[in-house]
């Protein structure tokens, strides 16, 4: 597997040296030539490294083959040298030549390569086990068989994976503890919003999860507790390759999956495309119980979605120095969603029933130019990135029993895009030393229309007819970095600095019935720097050290400061904040990994300090303080600290088990305010009688993973998998602790194991839910359940053949939340 990681990191050709101008005292020079062929098939090999080295193991230049075999480099020292004919899937051929009196020009003639099965089986064929790999900014997650059996798609697989958990009731993800986190998907965040992109993403198409806790200054800042990467599968064999993917998950309602993979390459083009789905339905269930006037709140929600998701690209190889790269995704959504609140009080029943039905569809567009220069490692990137997304939600609501509100339609119309241009210069300045410099533009716009049949409070009690609103959000970002990096024999060392310029402005126009207008400004400019840090220190080949330092920024996410109503129950609705300011972070962290003799450890510690914390917020409804509804909004509060540590190890204590297993303990403070209503006659209560109150919590939280892996025979393994959630106590409220059991099997047939079925068993003692109590801005207690319990089956197969060649393609992250990128 190392060669292999090695031969990928030189796919393209290493540029021939210059040479001095010739004296009569230098080296003569000579030449190197030949044919590369298949060795069964006697065909010519394109693109093949072509390495000279000296008996040393130095290298000294080296070249491409061309599209019928053929090679020649010119400018070769004099002396005994080793030609070294490196190709992904063959064996590497090793050639001893002479370049001296007599024999300036070598021909080695025609040079099979046979195939090398091992190697090509770790390409075209996803590993059994999954691997964790601590890297110097992140930690690689390479998904196996076992955890694509996990579920169906990134949002089953994701809990399992260290320091990440989901959330699945609102479908929000965190990265130790803490939800302000980017997502991407291959280096660019989704249009699609995060809950939906993650059921939407089929397991069996992630190849990689990266979490990169500590960025360098290199990447977009945004992401305060980090950045997750999903990484896809990109085929790029010779010939016309593919897989096929098909499953099906049911507790409650059945959901299929299916995703389908293709490609042709064929010399200097390389076309691929893809087509994905999920298509089913969704049933949760929970209850809140009020102590305060002892009701009890009963929620059934579900869902009928279906999601398609397409892309076709093209990679145009114009020689080996030069690439241009495109591709566009689509995205079509269509979700109906439908649910019921019953509120039982002692003497009285009410229920609200709604549903909901949502249409968007997004698109991204990417073109992308590669130029290595003679030095294959001194490369220019520029990328262009467009994408737009537009969604359509019409919801109903019909109640029962209530006095207010009424029956009412509520509309929204969403558009938005984003342009994003990337400029990345890579620059060796010796075998030791290399600096990074770029620079990009971030545009993106957002408008959202409401329009509502229904009514509500004034600021002076009066019921009115509810106004529609118009809200206009733009926010351009335009940045530089720089990085420098070097190599002291056991240390590395990296230091980078990024400068920003942000400039915010948001307008929320609101209508009301009698065509009076309200408009409700806003504008953020500010001018930030982030700098970062890494040293690296490896005593030896089992012992690697490694500290870094970063400055992160998480800006409000469009939900987060639009003031539009984004969903409403009988008792609890919810808003953005159209005035709420940017968090900072600073970052510290370091790990230790040991290499064993059957696996690795990785141990780490970090610790955070937060400004400006962004945190949920439940204050007391004022438009009619004696109802006991709630608003849930965002806003600042005090500067927050957390620190922690994280064990995670890969380890085979024989040959037919292996073992995957993390824990994690983190400590976070966390201030903010609470609201109470202080008199005991609610009924008459007041403005007046709603007390603000200073809160500071202060608790420990661990988390379990272990996943284990059983080898039965080559073709047939099993998997059991269990995760300990603990207690978590927040500002508001305490979640309670979560446990989940699950199991499965995995078995492989035809030639070449090409067809794999699995099953794999969720839940498997019906113990997963979200349970909580808490005190303000109510007494509560309560828990939301969702199908957990599910069964899996599933169905991949590939088909094709020829030889795997990837192309070396810089991957970015375009990091704005509920903006940017595309699918895949």
């Amino acid at each position: 597997m190392r060669k292999l990681l090695y031969l990928c990191a030189i796919l393209f050709s290493i540029s021939t040296v210059h040479a001095t101008d010739p004296d009569p005292n230098a080296n003569k020079t000579g030449t190197i030539s030949g044919k590369v062929l298949d060795a069964t098939l006697k065909e010519p090999l394109p693109y093949v490294n072509i390495i000279i080295k000296n008996n040393s193991g130095q290298t000294l230049t080296g070249g491409i083959t061309l599209d019928d075999g053929t090679f020649t480099i010119d400018k070769v020292s004099e002396g005994d040298l080793i030609v070294s004919i490196q190709y992904i899937g063959y064996k590497t051929a090793n050639k001893n030549v002479s370049i001296g009196r007599g024999n300036y020009k070598v021909d080695l003639g025609n040079i099979l390569l046979e195939e090398e099965a091992e190697g090509l089986d770790e390409v075209t064929v996803v590993a059994d086990v999954s691997t964790i790999q601590q890297k110097v900014d992140r930690k690689v997650i390479t998904i196996g068989k076992d955890l694509t059996t996990a579920g169906a798609s990134a949002s089953d697989i994701m809990n399992n994976i260290p320091s990440v958990s989901v959330d699945q009731q609102t479908g929000n993800i965190s990265l130790r503890g803490n939800e302000n986190v980017r997502v991407m998907v291959d280096g660019k965040l989704s249009n699609v919003p995060i809950a939906q992109l993650l059921k939407q993403i089929p397991s069996t198409s992630i190849k990689q999860i990266e979490l990169i806790t500590n960025p360098s200054a290199k990447y977009n800042p945004e992401g305060m507790s980090g950045i997750i990467n999903i990484k896809l599968h990109k085929n790029t064999k010779v010939g016309f390759n593919g897989n096929i993917n098909v499953g099906v998950t049911n507790e409650v309602f059945a959901k299929f999956n299916s995703s389908i993979d293709m490609n042709y390459r064929n010399g200097k083009f390389n076309f691929y495309g893809n087509y994905g789905n999920n298509i089913g339905k969704y049933d949760n269930y929970g209850d809140i119980t009020r102590l305060d006037d002892n009701s009890l709140q009963e929620f059934k929600f579900g869902n009928n979605n279906k999601s398609h998701l397409y892309k076709i690209g093209v990679d145009f190889y114009i020689n080996d120095k030069n690439t241009i790269s495109f591709f566009t995704n689509q995205n079509i959504f269509n979700g109906d969603g439908f649910g019921s609140t019953i509120i039982n009080y002692p003497s009285l029943i009410q229920s609200q029933l709604f549903n909901n039905i949502s249409e968007n569809n997004s698109g991204q567009y990417n073109l992308a130019y590669k130029h290595e220069f003679t030095d294959e490692n001194e490369t220019l990137d520029i990328e262009v990135d467009y994408n737009d997304f537009e969604n359509d939600e019409i919801a109903n609501f019909d109640f029962f029993n209530f006095n207010f509100p009424p029956n009412y339609v509520d509309n929204v119309g969403t558009e938005r895009n984003q342009t994003t241009i990337n400029v990345d210069y890579v620059k060796p300045i010796n075998e030791k030393t290399k600096i990074e410099a770029g620079v990009q533009a971030l545009l993106f716009k957002s408008d959202i229309a409401y329009m509502s049949t229904g009514q509500t409070f004034s600021s002076e009690g009066d019921i009115i007819a509810t106004p529609s609103t118009d809200f206009d959000y733009n926010r351009d970002i335009y940045s530089a970095y720089f990085t420098y990096g070097k190599t002291l024999e056991k240390w590395n060392y990296q230091f980078g600095i990024r400068a920003e310029q942000v400039n915010v402005t948001a307008d929320a126009l609101r209508t009301y019935e009698n065509n009076s207008t309200e408009l409700i400004p806003f504008e953020n400019d500010y001018f930030q720097i982030y700098p970062s840090a890494f040293l690296t220190y490896n005593p030896s080949e089992k012992n690697a050290y490694q500290l870094s330092f970063s400055r992160r920024v998480d800006r409000p996410g469009l939900q987060q400061v639009n003031p539009i109503r984004e969903w409403s129950t009988p008792r609890v609705s919810s808003f953005g904040n159209s005035e709420l300011q940017p968090q900072f972070t600073n970052s510290i962290e370091t790990n230790y990994t040991r290499q064993l003799k059957k696996g690795s450890i990785t141990a780490g510690v970090f610790y955070r300090i937060i400004e400006d914390n962004i945190s949920r917020f439940v204050s007391i409804d004022r438009t009619d303080v004696t109802s006991g509804n709630s608003i849930l909004s965002y806003d600042n509060f005090d500067n927050t600290s957390a620190f922690g540590i994280e064990l995670s190890t890969n380890y085979r204590p024989t040959k037919w088990w292996s073992l995957n297993a993390s824990f994690d303990l983190y400590s976070q403070t966390q201030q903010g305010i609470t609201e109470i209503i202080d008199t005991d006659d609610i009924q008459n209560a007041t403005i007046n009688d709603i007390v603000r109150q200073d809160t500071e919590v202060d608790n420990v939280i661990w988390n379990l993973r272990a996943f284990n892996n059983f080898k039965a025979s080559k073709k047939l393994s099993f998997s059991v998998f269990a995760m300990y959630r603990g207690e978590e106590e927040g500002i508001q409220f305490t979640r309670k602790p979560m446990f989940m059991l699950n199991t499965g099997m995995r078995y492989s047939f035809l030639d070449d194991n090409r067809a794999t079925f699995s099953f794999n068993y969720s839940d498997i003692l019906n113990t997963m839910k979200f349970e909580f109590e808490g005190d303000t801005p109510f007494p509560s207690v309560g828990g939301f359940n969702w199908e957990s319990n599910t069964w899996n089956i599933a169905l991949s197969y590939r088909f094709g053949g020829g030889k795997y060649r990837a192309l070396k393609r810089k991957q970015r992250d375009n990091n704005t939340k509920s903006s940017g990128g595309g699918f895949i």
